[in-house]
């Protein structure tokens, strides 16, 4: 299996490196960056300001033509899904696609960027998991946790927890 990191739009080099390094020794397979794409505007929901994420998820599916590899796109835009205000990331298993949002990940004055690298990283991580077929796990420290909040995802760890961890599909 390879995880392939999508850029969605201008995303920075140095973070896709890190996201890609820690996948890798997260997920024990190859991870690879491949060329950024344009932000899709047909996702664009002018009422609320922000982006749907399963019709970007859907665009997402048209880069999956290897059954063995699994395409996470990363984008800095504010996403949603239907009946939620907003969302950090969301994946569809079956598709073998995923997407993590950087928006909402930078809350804090003034910026820690180690802060936000962590963020980014346990959202990468918990989406990740969803394709390797985990769903939410009720421990408030796994990265499997549902993240409702920033506050949520600063409290997770990065790592799946003993009852998540051997369920991982490989």
């Amino acid at each position: 299996m390879k995880i392939i990191l999508k850029p969605i739009g201008g995303i920075d080099s140095h973070l896709l490196e890190e996201l890609k390094l820690r996948l890798t020794g997260i997920f024990g397979c190859p991870v690879e960056i491949s060329d950024a794409i344009a932000i899709p505007e047909q996702a664009y929901n002018r009422k609320r300001g922000q982006y749907l994420a399963p019709a970007i998820l859907d665009m997402l599916k048209q880069y999956n033509i290897n059954p063995e590899e699994w395409t996470l796109g990363i984008i800095d835009i504010d996403l949603y899904a239907p009946e939620l205000n907003f969302i950090f990331g969301q994946a569809e298993p079956a598709a073998g696609t995923a997407i993590i949002s950087l928006y909402r990940l930078r809350q804090e004055l003034p910026p820690d960027p180690a802060l936000f690298l962590s963020r980014a990283v346990k959202e990468a991580v918990h989406e990740t998991g969803h394709i390797f077929g985990l769903g939410h796990c009720p421990k408030i420290k796994c990265v499997m946790h549902f993240s409702n909040s920033l506050h949520d995802t600063d409290i997770k760890e990065t790592a799946f927890c003993s009852q998540c961890q051997p369920k991982l599909i490989q």
